[in-house]
């Protein structure tokens, strides 16, 4: 896929610890309990330190957190990684995705500085006071806000990203104007791919949320058709064409968006995969057995966990003498799913069905 001189781009999941609660996130079951699967695992200063040497950050040109599960502002040594980023490579860029409600104004004074104008931070803010929380369970408005200000006022670069849902489509004019008035540099309406069902290969209305208690909350709900994500409509059309979503999936032409970015992903337990969609496939918590998911026949022929991981082993070895990265792109070329073409490469990657693409159009 690529070689480990390769590399401009490195996406980070620091934590799979988050003090939200959304419906649509696989790190709990529908905003309910946590995922039955994962460990709650973080990467410290000292592993990042392990993992990426000097000589290896003075070639990136990107370093971003996001991930699967966790949100970086709740990690403890966020600050301090991306300090250490910075400090090697003054030129990069750093960022980060997260729901703004954690971090008192310091912290965020403080990212702002170590970012230093090439970084920007991501607030995935869905709504205004009186709808954030009905997807962003758990994350209160107030805090958003003061985060949100303080990064800002600070000299920080920030991007408003909003979900659009039936619940909070109407507010979508007043919180681009809010982002204008406190000094975002760009408002993204995001068309979400959130319902369409990569477990069932197929399109849906509706999706119920509930607390940790098990006791239901909002019917989450799509938006009105100009706030759809307009490639769900093809659904239809591939089957007609295919027979089915999954015979699409067998016969598509991938085209991946890492591999062509130059970009790895690394997970909050230190291991190597290509992106976060083959990572999200690890722990699927609708499984007893998470190991079903198909991805784990690509990392049992990599030497398992063990032969993927980069806390104890060295990244560029893994890079470039692991089988992970090469199996992935060999099973492009044949003919079905069921033959071993790896599945989510097809669901995120496939060119006539871009859900993530389209979300941002």
């Amino acid at each position: 896929m690529y070689k480990s001189k390769d590399i401009k781009k490195v996406h980070l999941e620091i934590t799979q610890l988050c003090q939200a609660a959304c419906p649509m996130c696989d790190r709990n079951e529908n905003g309910g309990k946590d995922n039955k699967h994962i460990t709650n695992s973080e990467l410290s200063l000292e592993d990042c330190t392990k993992i990426f040497s000097p000589k290896f950050i003075s070639q990136l040109d990107t370093m971003y957190m996001c991930g699967n599960l966790g949100d970086p502002i709740v990690a403890k040594d966020t600050l301090e990684v991306f300090r250490y980023f910075r400090d090697h490579n003054p030129n990069m860029w750093l960022s980060m995705n997260t729901n703004a409600g954690a971090r008192d104004s310091a912290w965020w004074t403080e990212l702002a500085k170590i970012y230093n104008g090439k970084g920007a931070v991501i607030f995935s803010v869905d709504g205004l006071e009186e709808t954030n929380h009905l997807y962003r369970q758990n994350v209160k408005w107030n805090i958003v806000e003061n985060s949100m200000r303080s990064f800002i006022n600070a000299g920080g670069r920030a991007r408003w990203d909003y979900i659009i849902f039936e619940h909070n489509q109407h507010q979508v004019e007043e919180a681009e104007q809010l982002a204008n008035e406190w000094g975002c540099e760009k408002f993204i309406k995001k068309k979400t791919a959130r319902f369409f069902s990569t477990a069932r290969n197929e399109g849906k209305e509706i999706h119920q949320a509930q607390n940790r208690k098990g006791i239901e909350t909002v019917l989450l709900k799509k938006p009105k058709i100009e706030f759809q994500n307009s490639i769900l409509s093809k659904e239809q059309e591939l089957i007609n064409k295919h027979g089915s979503m999954t015979k699409y999936y067998d016969n598509c032409k991938i085209d991946c968006k890492v591999a062509n970015e130059g970009n790895i992903f690394i997970t909050a337990e230190g291991l190597l995969m290509p992106c976060c969609w083959t990572a999200g496939r690890m722990y699927k918590w609708w499984h007893d057995d998470y190991r079903k998911e198909q991805i784990w026949d690509f990392i049992d022929n990599a030497g398992g966990t063990q032969g993927i991981d980069v806390i104890n082993n060295d990244l560029i070895e893994v890079i470039d003498k692991n089988t992970l990265l090469e199996n992935i792109k060999s099973s492009w070329s044949l003919p079905s799913i069921s033959e071993g073409k790896l599945n989510v490469c097809s669901q995120k990657c496939g060119t006539d069905f871009d859900t993530f693409s389209e979300q941002f159009k």
